[in-house]
């Protein structure tokens, strides 16, 4: 039976860490589904949903993802609710600190005692610990050269939308 991961995140925009943990993740899984989320607490988004499933579909080669990494969005209904439609038994989510554990677990727990889904945290590489969607887009927004931490296709729709 094929092991199904889904690796949900914001992704407002992606970032290298976010394309680290997803060609990981598809080192590991049979199939993993990345799935755009909608998180409340991460308003107003930068790039609507559709964006942003381009832009990671749009990084895959530059990246050495394969074509086999499914790429959607999710805006209604519970996590594991996808999950259950796709048959994933695991989560995979990137940490790049304790204060990232200490958020995702209790979704953790969560997630496992309403669908028996686990949760794996896969660390990004330590040259990308420390870069967040959040801070790709202040740094874009005030003229600073984001190059280093994303994709070509997302650098380029930074500049496209912050004029820099």
């Amino acid at each position: 039976m094929a092991q199904i991961a889904v690796v949900p995140g914001s992704f407002d925009p992606v970032t290298l860490g976010h394309l680290d943990v997803i060609g990981r993740a598809a080192r590991l899984f049979d199939e993993v589904h990345v799935l755009v989320v909608h998180n409340p607490d991460k308003q107003p988004a930068m790039f609507d949903a559709a964006d942003r499933v381009r832009l990671i579909r749009d990084s895959f080669a530059e990246t050495g993802i394969p074509d086999s990494v499914r790429v959607g969005e999710w805006t209604a209904g519970l996590l594991v609710d996808y999950c259950r439609q796709v048959g994933a038994g695991v989560l995979v989510k990137g940490v790049r600190s304790g204060d990232d554990v200490a958020y995702e677990t209790p979704m953790a727990i969560m997630n496992r005692h309403l669908a028996d889904v686990e949760t794996v945290f896969l660390l990004p590489e330590a040259s990308r610990a420390h870069v967040s969607s959040s801070l790709i887009r202040q740094v874009s927004s005030l003229g600073g050269d984001v190059t280093p931490y994303v994709p070509t296709a997302v650098a380029e729709a930074l500049a496209a939308r912050t004029g820099s």
